[in-house]
């Protein structure tokens, strides 16, 4: 009998917790109603579940219920974020400053300001992934109307001062957007009392079902409007038309619910097995590195580049088993090297041999134990079928 599969990929995506599975499946059947339908019990129903998880939600970050807005999942809500604060608040400003380390959904929705005719800055981060605040404040011009900074990478985990960030938006009166997609569930997460104005998040990614996610919008000191970029019916305070998912939506508050009860041990364990794995590896294999701060960083994650060995191939000696990312985002044509970690100063050899490991809830420590192994294995299998490796081991190539 083959050996079960090891998933250690959850900042792509965790599994759905049966708990939170659990409570979603009669809104498939039995209580089939549409939230929007007031007129009968199955309508009447859903409302009342929809009402519930929104608490669940709220709850786990701190907000006010009708400072949530449901979306599809984090993508839709970064949109919904930049692209309604440059449509309503245009005539304030056309400016947007990011970091060049943000999510494609950013980046990309940034992309689409900049042919609408506005202005993006992408600033630098250090070597660490770290934005300089002063750096950021000197970026601030009059015509700023939005920062978009996230609060915990999804490639090395590593956090932002978002506090800090929010002190100086408030100083120059600037909106304080932030897609908190990896952080929210795994680290405490209060947009209100970190001066953030609009927040992005997934179910997905704390354990609950895809599809659905949701965007903080402040209402209070100062109340941020957006323009929707999705029309008709008027769902969600007229900010998202659609009809709402709501069995997705019940899992999402279960999720909520249960991250916001078991974040505390949680983060203890898997720190604790993240440990293991980084000091591990770091200590087994020659010339692998750490990517990212140290200190500021999640719990679960860690990014380690084995150089001189091209992470697809040590990949490719256990992905029929084993479920890891590399630290390259793929595409049809070719594989581009992180653009994270090239950000951070990494060359682009020294992204290719990245490796991601980001653990969940439901990963013990014999499957690190396991992962070790197979990763030390396949960066040696990979590196003795490497000239480039044997150059080094030789002295004659440049660290």
């Amino acid at each position: 009998m083959p050996a079960p599969l090891i998933y250690l990929d959850n900042n792509a995506t965790t599994p759905c917790d049966p708990r939170a599975l659990e409570v979603m499946l009669p809104y498939f059947f039995e209580m089939p109603g549409n939230a929007a339908s007031r007129n009968h019990p199955f309508g009447w129903m859903a409302e009342e579940a929809v009402k519930q998880a929104r608490e669940q939600v709220a709850l786990l970050i701190g907000a006010e219920t009708r400072e949530l807005v449901f979306t599809s999942g984090a993508t839709e809500s970064d949109n919904l974020a930049i692209k309604g604060v440059f449509e309503l608040y245009r005539r304030k400003g056309s400016h947007i400053i990011t970091l060049k380390t943000e999510h494609k959904a950013v980046l990309d929705t940034c992309r689409h300001i900049e042919k609408m005719g506005g202005e993006v800055t992408y600033l630098d981060v250090d070597e660490n992934g770290l934005v300089n605040l002063g750096a950021l404040e000197a970026a601030i011009r009059p015509d700023t109307i939005l920062v978009s900074v996230m609060w915990a990478n999804n490639e090395t985990g590593v956090i932002q001062p978002i506090a800090e960030i929010g002190a100086i938006c408030d100083k120059f009166g600037v909106l304080f957007m932030s897609d908190a997609t990896q952080a929210t569930g795994k680290i405490p997460v209060n947009p209100r009392e970190a001066g953030v104005h609009l927040m992005a998040f997934s179910a997905h990614k704390l354990y609950g079902p895809k599809g659905i996610g949701a965007l903080y919008i402040s209402r209070r000191a100062p109340r941020v409007k957006v323009a929707p970029i999705i029309d008709g019916g008027g769902h969600e305070q007229g900010m998202r038309s659609g009809t709402l998912n709501v069995p997705a939506i019940v899992g999402f508050g279960k999720a909520a619910e249960l991250a916001a009860q078991e974040m505390p041990q949680e983060s203890r364990r898997l720190r604790g097995l993240r440990d293991k794995l980084e000091s591990t590896l770091l200590g087994r294999v020659e010339e692998a590195h750490l990517n990212g701060s140290r200190e500021n960083r999640l719990p679960h994650v860690s990014n380690i580049a084995f150089r001189y060995a091209e992470a697809e191939s040590v990949l490719m000696t256990f992905n029929q088993r084993i479920a890891l990312s590399s630290g390259s985002a793929c595409t049809s044509a070719s594989i581009e090297p992180s653009h994270v970690l090239t950000a951070m100063g990494r060359s682009a050899d020294w992204a290719h041999s990245a490796l991601r490991f980001s653990l969940g809830r439901f990963n013990t420590e014999e499957e690190v134990e396991q992962v070790i192994t197979a990763v030390a294995e396949g960066v040696e299998k990979v590196r003795g079928m490497s000239p480039v490796w044997e150059l080094f081991k030789e002295g004659n190539l440049d660290g």
